[in-house]
């Protein structure tokens, strides 16, 4: 991952931009992180990965064995 300064960022924006399109850049004052920049598109997708529901798949396969075992059950109670 590339490094900037955030002087440096702010006062060559337009290559951070195209910098972005290689790959995130890590934005750095003070020695410290402040920020990380990621291209629009790859922001897109965290963005979709981060709102999809997790399940755990333990919890998963015990659904799943449960409706298998229980699916009659669970049928006639929702008569």
């Amino acid at each position: 991952m590339t490094e900037i300064s955030a002087t440096d960022a702010k006062n060559k924006f337009g290559e951070v931009l195209e910098m972005v399109r290689k790959g995130p850049v890590r934005i750095r004052k003070n020695g410290r992180d402040v920020a990380v920049m990621v291209a629009a598109d790859e922001f897109d997708r965290m963005a979709a990965a981060d709102a999809a529901p997790k399940v755990n798949p333990l919890v998963k396969r015990l659904h799943e064995e449960s409706t298998r075992r229980w699916g009659k059950v669970y049928e006639a109670l929702a008569k």
